[in-house]
């Protein structure tokens, strides 16, 4: 006889039930974060939610731990069943991923593919080792449209009514020099100072004077004596000490030799969108590319605003 289950009764998020096991396993919200690889304010939250759900109290706090109380403990046990449950469905996952074979063309932008995906591209070797993964650094929609690629990671969502797109995150961006230009220059610390300075364009000069302008750095044409709409010979001209250029701060995280300009002023946000055909997302290949590099590319931009504190 079919056992039918009782879907309407299942309502809880299994976010919160995640938190509240890892708090309780790991005795602390702060380490709880930490094994997670997400901020403690948010595990707080989760967690809160869960007990705000349920109706009952899970931690009393003892010290500077926390301790399950006695309702607590009486989900305990059905929750780390549930979490062995989820193990085993990512292990099924995974052994599925590792089955799949045949090349996958991921586009993005030079920037884009040679500072953020290298450690997203090791963890998807990893977990699926018989993909072929090539990497197509260009700056143009068009390629998905001409299946020159099958997944583009970009910073403008696409119009075009074939394409799906999903938005990853938003990520800041700020001014931002090399040491060497800084000493030669002298401080850039204010927007006199800055309106003196060097600037490289990446692409249209006039989009970063509008966007400088919208702060108080007031810039002309004088300033841009050097640009590419390559990004990463723009990129390359600021750490070697040409001048000024607006960078993602996960990016420009990498360069030790540069550093932020007027720090305290919200630049620009640069959005991550990716994007693939509608009839190629059919595709178990391109369909597990797309997800994982969903959740890879979210997890190292937590990961990069939990090592800077956000």
């Amino acid at each position: 006889m079919h056992n039918c289950m009782n879907w309407a009764a299942i309502s809880f998020d299994w976010n919160q039930v995640r938190a509240f096991l890892a708090t309780a396993e790991e005795g602390s919200l702060s380490a709880a974060a930490r094994a997670l690889g997400q901020t403690q304010p948010t595990i707080g939250r989760q967690v809160a939610a869960l007990e705000e759900a349920l109706g009952v109290v899970l931690f009393e706090r003892v010290g500077r731990s926390l301790s399950v109380t006695p309702a607590g403990m009486e989900l305990l046990d059905h929750v780390r069943a549930m979490g062995e449950a989820a193990g085993r469905l990512s292990l099924a996952a995974s052994g599925r991923a590792q089955s799949v074979e045949g090349i996958v063309r991921i586009t993005a932008v030079d920037l884009i593919a040679a500072y953020i995906l290298p450690p997203v591209l090791a963890r998807l070797r990893k977990e699926a080792p018989n993909l072929e993964i090539e990497i197509v650094a260009t700056n143009d929609i068009r390629d998905l449209q001409q299946r020159e690629a099958d997944i583009a990671i970009r910073h403008v969502r696409p119009d075009q009514p074939d394409l799906i797109a999903k938005l990853l995150f938003e990520t800041e961006a700020h001014f931002y020099a090399s040491n060497q230009y800084i000493s030669r220059m002298g401080a850039l610390d204010s927007l006199e100072a800055m309106a003196r300075a060097d600037f490289i364009s990446f692409g249209d000069p006039e989009e970063i004077i509008a966007s400088a302008k919208s702060f108080g750095l007031l810039l002309t044409r004088r300033n841009f004596g050097l640009g590419s709409r390559t990004g990463m010979v723009a990129w390359e001209m600021v750490r070697r000490g040409l001048g000024v250029g607006i960078m993602a701060d996960g990016i420009a995280a990498q360069s030790p030799a540069v550093v932020p300009l007027l720090p305290e002023i919200a630049g620009p946000t640069f959005p991550f969108w990716l994007t693939t055909h509608r009839e190629l997302h059919k595709s178990r290949r391109i369909r597990l590319v797309f997800d994982m590099l969903d959740e890879f590319l979210v997890s190292e931009e937590r990961k990069r605003l939990n090592a800077i504190g956000i």
